[in-house]
């Protein structure tokens, strides 16, 4: 097999070693808030109009909309730990328009649909730019768009094609240099309107400010054990359980994603898989000189394992992705985040990329499962005879996601019938995983195949063409 850019192109392992020394094992996010915000444990039953599960971007958006849609309701939220520990407070932070997970995606499982679903992702990301400013969340917003960019040959002919309008402008190797200086990188294409970045724990503790502004009732260290419903009275409440009461309400959303499903329907539709990221220490104005960057677009690169970055607001420079592990038995461990191999990996990757910065050293290393799904973006639905409404396997692109996905749910919890309830995308489910040992042989050779590809000159092999064919999917 050809080798990669990144395997032509090593950095001197003192190098990786010296930028590695001193991290903190910690997502640097949630480690950046001044104020974070606590909300009490639930001691005792009540009663509510609508119970939500999960204190993620999903819940929190939920739980917002549902009390400005009724406001007299009584909405309660509930969450496992706190506010935004999971993905929310420790992803990169990149608010992309697609609801499909990209255009060829969304193309291929529903090709009636896709024109109205890029539409679609457009409006809700103008929705969320709005009402982040609307409800003054001091989140670092931006809308500098992104660039995806070649660092193979074969990558610059896929690249062309894309650049379709005024908003996907094809960078050659000189334009793009202009932009974002780095030897590696041969072509690029900056889509204008469709990514903006936040800081996605500054986010999640606004989201949760705004919703008990609102009235809304948070309750953390409060995990749901199960639902109890009576399936010959079905309109009477669900009981949502958790060791500190009931809450017994009338609806109940649940935006649990990763986390095992409280739904027997939906256990096996989602997989953990592993992400990992690095973020530097801030830049120096000489630094920043080395790599232009000055228009402060979200970057990422062409391949199947692909690496994704992006400037904070003080100048760091956030660097995650690449490797995507899944462990045996879909597990959700704090003991898979702290893996040595992928972090040195991903600092060889950087200086790969940014020789230029040679001797900046990384402040932070961290990691997080992300609830991946076989059609690569979000499944919807409801249960208990129309009681629960439910929205999970984001696969990575929930930053803006989950805000139509609360609209969704929200229309299922109201019982409207809508343009949103009503997509095809919406109305099919997901396939679900096999079970163990199958799902695990299954996934571990997919990536040996995508890897196998981004050394083929990105040629997929029998199992990715069957599993292209079947709708199944798995991706870095």
């Amino acid at each position: 097999m050809k080798s990669t850019i990144f395997e032509r192109s090593v950095p001197a392992a003192s190098t990786v070693q010296h930028s590695l020394a001193g991290t903190k094992h910690a997502p640097f996010w949630l480690d950046d808030l001044v104020d974070p915000g606590r909300y009490p444990a639930l001691q005792g039953d009540l009663d509510a109009d609508v119970a939500v599960v999960g204190g993620g971007y999903c819940g929190l958006w939920t739980a917002l909309k549902a009390k400005q849609a009724n406001p007299d309701a009584r909405v309660v939220l509930l969450e496992a730990k706190t506010v935004g520990w999971a993905a929310s407070g420790r992803n990169g932070g990149f608010m992309e328009a697609s609801l499909t997970h990209g255009e060829d995606n969304g193309a291929s499982r529903w090709p009636k649909e896709i024109d109205r679903l890029n539409e679609l992702g457009f409006e809700n990301l103008d929705a969320l730019e709005r009402q982040i400013g609307a409800l003054g969340l001091d989140c670092e917003f931006e809308r500098p768009g992104s660039i995806s960019v070649a660092v193979e040959p074969y990558q610059v002919d896929q690249l062309r094609q894309l650049e379709t309008d005024a908003d996907n402008v094809f960078l050659d190797r000189e334009a793009l240099a202009a932009q974002v200086i780095s030897p590696t990188y041969l072509a690029g294409i900056w889509n204008k309107r469709s990514t903006a970045l936040v800081h996605p724990a500054k986010l999640a503790v606004g989201l949760a400010k705004a919703a008990t502004d609102a009235g809304v009732e948070i309750f953390e260290n409060t995990k749901v054990d199960t639902l109890n419903s009576s399936r010959s009275t079905p309109t009477a409440p669900v009981d949502v359980v958790t060791g500190g009461g009931t809450v017994r309400a009338r609806r109940v959303a649940l935006a649990t994603n990763v986390f095992p499903s409280l739904l027997k329907r939906t256990k096996l539709h989602t997989v953990p898989v592993y992400d990992y990221a690095l973020m530097t220490e801030p830049l120096t104005d000489e630094q920043m000189a080395s790599i232009g960057w000055a228009n402060r677009q979200g970057l990422s690169d062409m391949a199947n394992q692909f690496h994704y970055y992006r400037l904070s607001a003080d100048n760091r420079v956030l660097f995650g992705g690449y490797d995507a592990i899944y462990h045996y038995g879909r597990k959700v461990d704090p003991s898979y985040e702290d893996r040595t191999a992928t972090y040195r990996l991903l600092a060889a990757h950087f200086f790969t990329t940014f020789p230029q910065l040679e001797g900046l050293k990384f402040s932070h290393r961290w990691a997080g499962a992300i609830d991946t799904s076989t059609r690569f973006c979000a499944f919807f639905g409801q249960a208990r005879q129309g009681r629960v409404a439910y929205a999970a396997g984001f696969t990575g692109l929930g930053v803006a996601s989950t805000h139509f996905a609360a609209d969704v749910m929200v229309d299922f919890m109201a019982g409207q019938r809508t343009e949103r309830t009503q997509l095809q995308m919406v109305r099919q489910s997901a396939i679900p995983f096999p079970p163990e040992p199958v799902a695990s042989i299954g996934i571990q050779a997919t990536r040996m195949s995508l890897n196998q590809a981004d050394h083929n000159q990105g040629r997929r092999n029998v199992i990715l063409k069957t599993l292209d064919a079947l709708g199944l999917g798995f991706d870095s």
